[in-house]
């Protein structure tokens, strides 16, 4: 079953309405299925192996997805913030392709051997190309579909392969066909080389709801277009929210919207609770999900956010920094040190196994286990209702002497400060402990903390050896566009902090 099918489907089944971009220049499904036929030309036409796309959002991003399904080619979305070492290097892996790239990033394509042309002259070459005569036949169904790069945070990027039966099952699973109104327009504030554009472009389309993209995000700008567009549903990531929430002055009104999903990265409770208040009409949703699995594959939905917020119960109210339940033909494990199935809140690896769980890595293979489960290398647990809470990176945890500690829980201790906006902590190489626990902290505009007040505060929430040697403020943490911390790089930052202090010491 190639995506294709679900285009076919949209074309068949939502006539002229406008499926991407705004309501007065938009594609409909018909036109969008079109310039997918004209755009797989192209593809066959130049004996490419690939779509690379090396260029922001936007229309030609949906045709470049669906020319290459049809073509029997990978889309291949890659990421133009990367330093030059890291793109030739990624780029290099694919010197047959057919290059799509804005201007400024087209030169590291053609380094790399494709042919490039510019996202606009993509669309009208493939306009060009949709003579009607010719074979139109899909390729099969367990080619590869999207090739991601995996944002390597902690390590060198990998190359995630996503089959077509993974995207279709995902889709069919958790979207009803023509599901959405007539009026109905979502909004994703996501980076094209991220598995939430893929998806948010398959399961809107699916659904008949038209979808828009924002390519550069700041609150004004994305308040401005969700009016302007009369958005009804939106995606963003949890920094984006926490702007939406902490920037003064702004105009919060959003007549028209009533879902927002986050996901991405962890929510902090405060940024939720604020926005629950602000909007308490809307619909929010959070989304757990990873590239390795299509997207979602967990979700806390609106009516357990509000019973959440509104419980006395600490049990309950826990689940709204939960990442919620699984979505249908989604199997969860969560193993302990041993392999074994941990009990109901009890740590440990969080494993997955489901039609749209890829797991797969180009030049690796499968990484599913021998019953077909996925490590996510996440850790967390289920409560006693299958709720389930990330706890972090199975790579971020910090082992201080001989115990291992989970940054996430002294996090969220910093966050319940009211004048902390964001907080990480880490481990830092130390002689004596192995590692030492530090933290970095960015303090809302003209507030003044004291790093000792906020020791304090972690030692009498959770205890003293969970508490961080040192707390330094920073003017903003380094995140990927989707919200994840670079943590190797917070990493890198305080130790040679430490040792230029030594240095200055002695």
């Amino acid at each position: 079953m190639n995506i294709s099918m679900l285009l076919d489907m949209a074309a068949e089944g939502l006539g002229d309405r406008v499926v991407i971009g705004t309501r007065d220049e938009g594609l409909s499904a018909p036109r969008l299925r079109e310039l997918a036929i004209g755009g797989a030309r192209l593809v066959c036409a130049a004996e490419a192996d690939a779509i690379v796309y090396l260029a922001v959002n936007g229309p030609a991003l949906p045709v470049a997805l669906f020319a290459a399904a049809r073509a029997g080619v990978p889309l291949v979305p890659v990421n133009y913030r990367l330093g030059d070492a890291q793109l030739d290097a990624l780029l290099a892996n694919h010197p047959r392709a057919l290059g799509i790239a804005d201007p400024e990033h087209g030169e590291a394509l053609r380094r790399a051997g494709p042919a490039v042309r510019s996202p606009d002259a993509w669309l009208k070459e493939a306009a060009r190309a949709t003579d009607p005569a010719g074979d139109d036949d899909p390729a099969p169904t367990d080619s590869p579909a999207v090739l991601i790069y995996t944002s390597g945070t902690t390590s060198a990027p990998k190359g995630v392969v996503l089959r077509h039966h993974n995207l279709v099952s995902y889709v069919l699973g958790t979207v009803e066909f023509a599901g959405a109104g007539p009026d109905e327009a979502a909004l994703a504030s996501v980076p094209p080389y991220h598995i939430a554009a893929v998806s948010n472009v398959l399961t809107n389309l699916y659904a008949g709801r038209r979808a828009l993209s924002l390519e550069q995000f700041t609150p004004e700008g994305w308040l401005d277009l969700v009016r302007r567009q009369r958005v009804t549903n939106a995606m963003v990531v949890p920094t984006m929210l926490a702007r939406l929430m902490d920037t003064t002055g702004l105009d919060r009104s959003v007549p028209s919207l009533r879902a927002l999903a986050y996901g991405g990265a962890r929510m902090p409770v405060r940024v939720i609770e604020t926005a629950l208040r602000t909007w308490p009409d809307i619909d929010f949703v959070n989304a757990y999900g990873l590239t390795e699995t299509s997207s979602t594959i967990t979700v806390l939905g609106p009516q357990e956010h509000r019973t959440a917020v509104a419980s006395d119960d600490p049990a309950v109210r826990a689940r709204l920094g939960s990442a919620g339940l699984p979505v249908p033909g989604v199997e969860l494990e969560v193993r302990d040190a041993s392999g074994a199935v941990a009990g109901p809140g009890e740590t440990g690896q969080i494993w997955v196994r489901g039609e749209q769980v890829s797991g797969e890595y180009a030049g690796q293979g499968s990484a599913v286990d021998e019953r077909g489960f996925f490590h996510t290398r996440d850790q967390g647990h289920l409560d006693a209702d299958g709720y389930l809470h990330i706890e972090g990176r199975a790579d971020d945890t910090i082992i201080r002497g001989a115990e291992n500690i989970a940054p996430a829980e002294i996090e969220d201790v910093l966050l319940l400060h009211p004048d902390v906006l964001d907080a990480v902590v880490v481990g830092v190489p130390d002689e004596e402990w192995g590692q030492r626990i530090e933290a970095v902290v960015v303090v809302r505009d003209g507030a003044e903390i004291d790093a000792g007040g906020l020791r304090a505060q972690v030692r009498g929430t959770l205890r003293g050896s969970k508490t961080p040697e040192r707390i330094t403020r920073w003017p903003e943490l380094p995140r990927t566009p989707t919200g994840k911390l670079v943590r190797r790089d917070i990493v890198a930052a305080l130790t040679a902090e430490r040792h230029e202090a030594v240095g200055r010491q002695g």
